[in-house]
């Protein structure tokens, strides 16, 4: 599975942007699908999740601000950020895996600024 994604930048706080994912490949079911986040100097954290059957999954920070969602018919997965603030600022890295797989998928990562 390949992995391509898109639509980071530089914006200020308070604003908005989104994220595309389109995977492609050897794509099977049951899959999860997502974005992660790393900031210089720390891990890899998880941002949002949504399987293919729907379940999604946020990290507490985000809920309210960020959503996730994805077009099962064309591999894809997008992240719709609002009032980014600062702390948002990392490389946000697109996800796949299969559901009952502990080995993840990694796309090429896109740059997110958030000044203040």
């Amino acid at each position: 599975v390949q992995l391509q994604a898109s639509g980071g930048g530089l914006v200020q706080a308070g604003q908005s942007l989104r994220l595309s994912c389109a995977a492609s490949g050897d794509i099977r079911n049951p899959n999860v699908m997502g974005w992660y986040r790393q900031a210089p100097g720390k891990q890899r954290d998880l941002v949002a999740t949504v399987a293919n059957w729907g379940m999604t999954n946020y990290v507490e920070g985000v809920k309210g601000r960020f959503t996730i969602s994805r077009d099962v018919a064309k591999n894809t997965v997008d992240l719709q950020m609002n009032s980014l603030k600062p702390d948002d600022t990392a490389v946000y890295y697109c996800s796949y895996k299969l559901a009952l797989s502990t080995v993840t998928t990694w796309g090429q990562g896109t740059q997110v600024t958030v000044s203040s």
